[in-house]
């Protein structure tokens, strides 16, 4: 059994930005990732665009050079890739974490594979593992998604995207430009506020045109092989169909941290209860850094913001073995 002063749990930006504070500090680390690395980008739409600007983007201070001042995802990829090669992070990929629990003064974390104990736990999830369900008879057929790829699939098919905020308006103008007839149906009456301002002016005038249609204020009833039933304001509607993609947005694992014991908010956010200059849980020994400290409120923090809390965790995990000296 192979044991480490810190187990990283996600292998996404912020938790390789842990694992280089924790190198830089001299502490034995493994990251475990249940997928490839920086697995949440790698789900993203093959043509997205960041909002953020390269330079936000950056851990460890290895500069970002993007083509253009925001960032491809495939930029990204090679970004924390050529990160991880630089720094020979030690990570472990597509050994998904099944159970943490605590046995005298360490941890024993099981994953698929094998066995570990550690003195502290990161746990760097984010939010991109579980999506929103429509809750909607047919939900379950082949033809429907609720990660969206890429959009020469679609061509010339009959296409309903679900949602309006960034990754729906992205399905929707990506299969029209190779030829897909699209409809969107989305639940509020316009599009979502947080639409990247260069795309919002895109979508509104292809709807407007009549190129894509849309129904607001409308919710998807039922899915079949080949239609779509929708309610609307005006009545039901039946589209004739081939794709469904759901872009109805994701949440965190927030029943795997209260699997472990640590405390969530009693609000509608369920925000993990943590001291804001550690980062450490209500479950002492175990930090949670990114995304995964906002609960529900997935829009709070990005890479950006969130860069810092690697710093904080490790200073405190420092201080800590340093007091006990």
């Amino acid at each position: 059994m192979q044991h480490f002063s810190i187990i990283i749990i996600g292998g996404g930006p912020i938790g390789l930005a842990c694992a280089i504070e924790a190198q830089k500090a001299g502490m034995d680390y493994v990251i475990l990732e249940k997928g490839s690395l920086v697995n949440s980008l790698y789900n993203y739409p093959v043509n997205m665009t960041f909002f953020s600007t390269s330079e936000r983007l950056e851990i460890g201070g290895v500069p970002f050079v993007s083509n253009n001042p925001k960032p491809t995802r495939n930029e990204a990829l090679e970004y924390y890739r050529r990160v991880t090669g630089s720094f020979s992070l030690n990570i472990r990929l597509f050994e998904g974490v099944e159970q943490v629990t605590r046995t005298m003064d360490l941890f024993e974390v099981i994953t698929v594979q094998h066995t570990y104990t550690a003195d502290h736990i990161i746990i760097a999830t984010g939010f991109y593992d579980i999506p929103y369900l429509l809750n909607v008879p047919g939900e379950e057929l082949p033809k429907v998604t609720h990660y969206y790829k890429d959009p020469h699939y679609y061509a010339f098919q009959d296409v309903v995207v679900a949602g309006a905020m960034n990754s729906g308006v992205d399905a929707a103008l990506e299969t029209w430009r190779k030829g897909a007839r699209v409809t969107m149906v989305v639940r509020g009456p316009e599009i979502g506020s947080r639409v990247k301002y260069w795309v919002r002016p895109d979508i509104e005038n292809r709807i407007k045109e009549g190129s894509i249609k849309a129904f607001f204020n409308s919710t998807i009833r039922e899915i079949r092989m080949h239609e779509v039933d929708i309610d609307t304001p005006e009545g039901p509607v039946t589209l004739k169909n081939d794709f469904v993609i759901a872009a109805t947005g994701y949440q965190p694992n927030l029943r795997f941290l209260e699997q472990i014991g640590i405390e969530l908010s009693h609000d509608g956010v369920r925000c993990p209860v943590l001291d804001p200059g550690t980062h450490e849980s209500s479950v002492k020994g175990i930090y949670l850094a990114g995304v995964i400290c906002g609960g529900m409120n997935t829009h709070r923090l990005f890479i950006e913001n969130s860069r810092e809390h690697a710093v904080k965790i490790i200073k405190a995990i420092s201080d800590g073995a340093n007091a006990k000296r």
